[in-house]
């Protein structure tokens, strides 16, 4: 079992809110930024674990801090 799990693309969106991220366009993807920190959401209806990690991570994020977070 992956230790992020794989989860719709609102649902990572509404985690990164939470943290302060603000959307800044949306199309195929939801791009959201923090500082000069950018996030890219892929749109879709399951978003892979492993694709879901590695956005977690590049907003300083552990696998548990993420969990804590949904």
């Amino acid at each position: 079992m992956p230790r992020i799990p794989g989860i719709g693309q609102r649902e990572a969106v509404r985690v990164f809110q939470k943290l302060g991220f603000a959307i800044r366009r949306q199309g195929k993807h939801v791009v959201m930024n923090k500082g000069g920190v950018y996030l890219i959401i892929p749109r879709h209806t399951q978003i892979k674990a492993a694709t879901m990690g590695d956005i977690a991570k590049t907003a300083g994020l552990s696998p548990e801090q993420f969990r804590e977070l949904l």
